[in-house]
């Protein structure tokens, strides 16, 4: 399968996962106890003015007809606007999102940088002392949470030795240092089980493709441990890698979400639990709707890269 058939494949797939995970959601937030009309009125409104907020925001019509249009203007671009603030939801979203992201990318940087290297020392280490101490530090990492690794951090670095902000953010073209600083404990917090899953799933795939009869065959011929490991064994393990990357990039745009409110971060994680408590559906599935296309996204690029890498993966 050509690179373009699979492009053709996974677009076709967009529509039906959108569709699928924004009327999920939709339904769940209708489901919801408390009226957004009532949130909305105010302090002992009458039934008439509530009826009339209703209909101003079409919370009176039947939900389908809701969802529907939701999604037709989504289609095109228009995201609504918020209930509480009457912004588009899309500036909204537009003003957090870097926030989100110089977190998630920050995290994912790090994840990489010390998950590699500890998954190569784990495997080519195999069944040692040092193998098994990575393994269970690994497993632990997996473990623990990310909102109690947060509040350690903040409680340490931010609120004892003061090295780092405790909150808030900076924006990272106007204040690069300072949104850094600001995105430092987050992204470690994030970084936590990131790199201990992806040093387990390097050590699992290094251990397997170290031991296969190719590799025995380049021992036997008399290459060196280094150049097998950096020339075969990693080429080997490229596709699983940026397979587990892409699972990671999912996972943290999710875990944004807590690590946001620890920090008190004013970024998309936030601005959907803040949106939800307060009943504010537009913001909450405009949120929604770029996070799935994000994840899309994200998979998408690591098809295509997976099957440029190793082209038995484009005829799978």
């Amino acid at each position: 399968m050509h690179a373009g058939r699979l492009l053709a494949m996974r677009l076709l797939q967009v529509v039906p996962i959108i569709v699928v995970a924004t009327f999920v959601v939709f339904g769940l937030l209708h489901l919801t106890p408390g009226d957004p009309a009532m949130m909305l009125a105010g302090d002992n409104p009458t039934p008439q003015h509530v009826a009339e907020i209703r209909h101003l925001y079409g919370l009176d019509r039947p939900f389908l007809d809701q969802y529907g249009l939701w999604l037709w203007h989504a289609a095109h671009g228009d995201l609504s606007q918020s209930l509480l603030t009457r912004a588009p939801v899309s500036s909204l979203i537009l003003q957090r999102l870097p926030n989100t992201l110089l977190i998630v990318a920050l995290a994912l940087v790090l994840g990489l940088g010390f998950g590699i290297p500890l998954g190569i020392a784990a495997a080519v280490r195999n069944g040692s002392a040092v193998d098994q101490a990575l393994t269970s530090a690994a497993s632990l990492g997996v473990a623990l949470p990310s909102f109690w690794l947060a509040m350690i951090l903040v409680t340490v670095f931010a609120l004892d030795l003061n090295w780092f902000p405790a909150s808030g953010a900076a924006s990272l073209l106007g204040a690069p240092l300072d949104a850094l600083r600001h995105a430092a404990l987050p992204a470690i917090a994030l970084a936590g089980s990131t790199v201990a899953e992806v040093a387990r799933q390097l050590r699992s795939a290094l251990i397997e493709v170290l031991g296969t009869q190719y590799i025995r065959t380049l021992r036997a011929k008399g290459l060196s441990p280094t150049r097998i490991l950096w020339k075969h064994g990693l080429k080997n393990v490229a596709v699983t890698l940026l397979t587990v990357t892409g699972l990671m990039v999912n996972r943290l745009l999710g875990a944004t979400v807590v690590i946001e409110a620890v920090f008190a971060i004013p970024g998309t994680g936030s601005l959907i639990s803040y949106s939800a408590i307060n009943k504010d559906f537009p913001v909450v599935q405009g949120v929604v709707f770029v996070l799935v296309i994000g994840v899309i996204l994200t998979n998408l690029l690591v098809d295509l890269v997976a099957a440029a890498l190793d082209p038995r993966v484009s005829r799978a």
